[in-house]
């Protein structure tokens, strides 16, 4: 049964990512994510329910239009594919439960923002100021997929006020580091700050900041010594923050606990 019910999840976020797709395609454009219904953006053809099969439509017809034989983008697969992935691993992780409907929701938003501000540098304000709310009302909720014995202080567990804490924390944090980069840190990194400290709470929000700083490091070099980027041309934080974020949201404490046991 509970193999039965990641597989189901599995399909479900296979569709899902259709559906972000969607997302990161339209809302940069200030498009309508409902209307016109999904078409081919080289020929305007309208696609058929067998051109719309998450991943499987792809392979099938191997990365080409039915209609006019251009090119689909392979980002539309590994979106599809990835979200398909993390949802049955939460499943696996989480079961059915409300924990799991929590982390989707995370995932989703985490995924598009990753997306987005990798293909076009922006951060959405119509994809993060309505994220604030719902992270805020995620944190009426008792949050038990957050270790609670091991927060650094006894004062501020999940909920609202280490909601509010991790907020702030993230937002003055960036907001220092964009005044003092004068133009190196974009103000939609210091607002999407502010959403992961909402989402992750405090102590998390600075586990987030450090992991996010060093995956960024880490591939900003790598790509200078590959010769892919200019040493002065900056690369979107945003994507690391992200994913940053979706790591520590499902093993944040664990990182927090095993790093007390180092010290």
């Amino acid at each position: 049964m509970a193999i039965l019910l990641i597989i189901v999840f599995a399909v479900l976020g296979l569709e899902v990512g259709s559906f972000l797709n969607v997302c990161i395609d339209r809302l940069p454009q200030n498009k309508s994510i409902v209307i016109p219904p999904s078409h081919c953006e080289a020929c305007q053809h309208r696609l058929a329910a067998k051109d719309l099969i998450p991943v499987f439509s792809y392979l099938r017809l191997r990365g080409r239009c039915r209609y006019c034989q251009a090119a689909i983008l392979r980002r539309l697969f590994w979106v599809e594919l990835a979200t398909g992935l993390i949802f049955a691993l939460l499943c696996w992780h989480y079961g059915l439960s409300v924990e799991l409907g929590v982390m989707a929701f995370y995932a989703c938003l985490f995924i598009i923002i990753f997306v987005i501000d990798l293909e076009h540098g922006l951060i959405l304000n119509k994809v993060v100021y309505p994220s604030m709310v719902v992270a805020l009302l995620l944190a009426l909720i008792p949050q038990s997929w957050l270790t609670q014995e091991i927060w650094l202080t006894p004062v501020i567990k999940p909920g609202i006020a280490s909601a509010a804490l991790g907020g702030g924390i993230g937002f003055a944090i960036f907001l220092l580091i964009a005044i003092a980069s004068r133009g190196g840190m974009g103000w939609g990194d210091v607002k999407l700050a502010a959403l992961i400290g909402l989402a992750t709470g405090f102590p998390l929000v600075l586990l987030v900041i450090i992991m996010g700083a060093i995956l960024g490091g880490i591939v900003a070099v790598a790509l200078v010594i590959a010769k892919k980027r200019k040493r002065r041309e900056t690369i979107p934080f945003g994507p690391f923050l992200a994913l940053a974020a979706m790591v520590t949201l499902l093993w944040g404490s664990n990182i927090l606990e095993w790093y007390r046991g180092l010290m």
